[in-house]
């Protein structure tokens, strides 16, 4: 990095539309059809599509306010023990009706923080050792952990097993909701965890796991 980014901005909550509950390709058709994909058009997302893959992410299925240690209520993908360690951050450089920047998905309200203004996703890359499809992507998922969340119930094994599970149930779902949408996306773990952090502007007690670049599929004549 050869610019530091500027501080992290204030900002209210930038709300999504709601998820749709209902689709037109199946569940075996999308899983049947799921490929890491690894290039996209320039054609940017729409908030509605951003919506729905950070819903199926780890969004809200089932409010129940009347129970906080839920989060909110059931979610997209499941939790050991419903702690629901990961946090998810959006980097979005090309999406309709959003604001290029770094924005904190919150599940419960289905609403979008601003962590920083401006495109981030030439720094994104970056951090993921150069590999293209960061920068070229309109916009990018990336994963931490609150790994505590999950060892003050679990000790080590809920370090070193229970939050990757969680991350794998999170992760698919995001790739089943691309193909549903006619998108596409590939799960990035090369990374440099120092520079994803400063990216990113992850509070002190959260690590990065993984990126995941998110655009239409690229058509080739």
């Amino acid at each position: 990095m050869t610019t530091e980014p500027p501080e992290p901005t204030t900002a209210k909550p930038v709300n999504l539309p709601p998820p749709a509950r209902d689709g037109g390709l199946s569940v075996e058709k999308a899983l049947a059809e799921r490929r890491s994909v690894r290039e996209y058009s320039n054609e940017p997302l729409s908030s509605a599509q951003v919506s729905q893959l950070l819903w199926a992410a780890y969004g809200i299925t089932q409010p129940l306010p009347g129970i906080p240690e839920l989060g909110g209520g059931f979610r997209a993908a499941p939790s050991a023990g419903a702690l629901y360690p990961l946090e998810l951050y959006l980097v979005a450089g090309a999406v309709t009706g959003l604001e290029p920047g770094i924005y904190r998905y919150r599940p419960a309200p289905h609403d979008l923080m601003l962590v920083l203004t401006g495109d981030r996703r030439r720094w994104l890359c970056q951090a993921a050792l150069g590999q293209t499809m960061v920068r070229d992507a309109p916009a990018s998922l990336v994963y931490s952990a609150v790994f505590s969340r999950n060892t003050a119930k679990y000790g080590e094994r809920g370090r070193r097993r229970y939050v990757c599970m969680d991350l794998g149930h999170s992760a698919e779902n995001v790739y089943l909701q691309c193909g549903s949408l006619g998108l596409g996306t590939c799960g990035i773990a090369a990374f440099h965890d120092d520079a994803v952090r400063l990216v990113t502007r992850l509070p002190e007690n959260e690590e990065p796991l993984y990126i995941m670049p998110v655009g239409r599929l690229l058509k080739r004549d």
